[in-house]
């Protein structure tokens, strides 16, 4: 960015800054073109201020440059860095009005090289996460009451005497196995592997500790490993893991069928306490005697009842005898009564019925007599119709054309279909059908004779 504005004439003459000016522009100049950037370095002159501020020098082989971090954000740094720390911080480039010092404004730090550590480890969780290795379904609910429980972890590790101590007080009768293998440097996770795979395959105990107590993510990442997460995934027995402390995430954290934040709390969560289960059974057991105690009186005083109330077999079956003689008298009573009353009635009914029906018997002949009278009328009326009905039988059949032409008459009719009836109606040459009794015959007429006058 270009600040030749600030030195342009307004007159004739150059304008005149002041210190303070200078530098407020240079470091607004320097915000706006170096942005939030990470720089490593080594850290030098490391001064932890009374107001929680840090105040550092970073420097390389050939040059160094002065920071600063605020309390506001060195509080959650996570480490206090110490002289010759390689570390990376997240910076902004300013200038420090008051004494024109270059600095870095520093936002975040860490060690150097957990930024590849970071990416790192995002990318294999990824990975197995794809692969389902951290699903919560295939995660395995914790015995309620182990026997025994293996420990894996070194045996140098301050977190193993803290869950011993643990275990011993929550819950001294369980037997504990270790099975010891180194928890950081080279090669370490390939042995914390093959001990969870021994605990597995030897299958003497119930559950599985991984333990190990806090430290940097480079401390921490034997247990960051791939084999380490598939062995776990592929225990025979359920893991907890309680490793680094609560803000400390690995990758068997996220395989492990629990995740305790510290080594303490794995096996506070591994062990029941035994003295609360001690004081539960043994009020289950008083609350147990004291409702036996309240059926056993509750029983005892029914059966008090119920003997006051018992009596002699012979006694009760006498007396339901008696009540029974006095339901069949009751019963006879109740139906012969109700009978008796209802053949009265009917008596009367009877008696009433009687006197009110009217004498149907002269109605009855003459309806007899209707119907032999209606009988002999129909008869008369239908032989007569019959005789008509032969009558005009007789007549039709003398007017049927078909009993003419029997008798040696024919029927001509014309080409048109008319009957002729006199020779005027039929031509010499034409031709006509003449009808027969039986059948017809198509003729030819030679000459047509009038009829004479008699």
């Amino acid at each position: 960015m270009s600040t030749d504005h600030l030195f342009e004439p307004t007159d004739t003459a150059s304008p005149v800054l002041t210190v303070s000016a200078l530098n407020q522009a240079v470091s607004r100049m320097l915000e706006r073109n170096f942005p939030l950037m990470w720089v490593a370095g080594e850290v030098s002159n490391f001064t932890r201020a009374a107001s929680g501020h840090w105040y550092f020098s970073l420097k390389d082989a050939s040059a160094q440059v002065r920071a600063v971090m605020f309390r506001g954000r060195a509080q959650y740094a996570g480490f206090i860095p110490k002289e010759g720390d390689k570390v990376e911080v997240r910076t902004l480039v300013t200038l420090y009005a008051a004494r024109g010092d270059f600095q870095l404004s520093v936002e975040t730090i860490r060690r150097a090289g957990v930024g590849n550590l970071f990416e790192a480890f995002l990318q294999l969780k990824q990975k197995l996460e794809s692969e389902g290795l951290f699903d919560p379904a295939r995660k395995r609910a914790l015995p309620a009451f182990p026997r025994t429980i293996g420990i894996v972890t070194s045996l140098q590790a301050a977190a193993l005497r803290d869950v011993l101590a643990t275990l011993k007080r929550r819950t001294p009768h369980i037997r504990v196995i270790l099975y010891p293998t180194p928890v950081q440097g080279d090669g370490a996770a390939q042995k914390i592997a093959q001990a969870i795979a021994t605990a597995s395959h030897r299958a003497e105990c119930d559950l599985l500790l991984l333990c190990r107590g806090g430290g940097s993510i480079e401390d921490l990442w034997s247990f960051n490993d791939e084999t380490v997460a598939r062995t776990i995934a592929a225990c025979a027995v359920p893991v907890i893991a309680g490793i680094g402390h609560e803000t400390d995430f690995t990758i068997a954290d996220f395989a492990a069928d629990l995740r305790a934040p510290t080594p303490t709390a794995a096996a506070e969560l591994a062990a029941p306490p035994r003295a609360e289960w001690i004081a539960h059974i043994g009020q289950a057991a008083r609350n147990l005697s004291r409702m036996a105690r309240r059926h056993v009186t509750d029983r005892s005083q029914g059966l008090d009842w119920l003997s006051r109330r018992l009596v002699s077999p012979a006694a009760t079956i006498r007396h339901e005898q008696i009540r029974l003689a006095g339901w069949q008298v009751r019963l006879g009573n109740a139906t012969r009564t109700p009978l008796n009353n209802a053949r009265h009635a009917l008596r009367h009914l009877r008696s009433q019925l009687l006197s009110q029906l009217p004498d149907t018997r002269p109605a009855r002949w003459q309806l007899t007599e209707q119907r032999r009278r209606m009988a002999s009328g129909i008869r008369s009326r239908t032989s007569r119709l019959r005789l008509q009905l032969s009558g005009l039988e007789a007549q039709l059949e003398l007017l049927n054309p078909q009993r003419t032409l029997e008798r040696g008459y024919a029927i001509i009719v014309d080409a048109e279909g008319r009957i002729a009836r006199t020779p005027a109606q039929l031509r010499a040459r034409e031709i006509v059908t003449v009808r027969l009794a039986e059948g017809s015959a198509r003729v030819g007429i030679a000459s047509v004779q009038p009829t004479l006058p008699e």
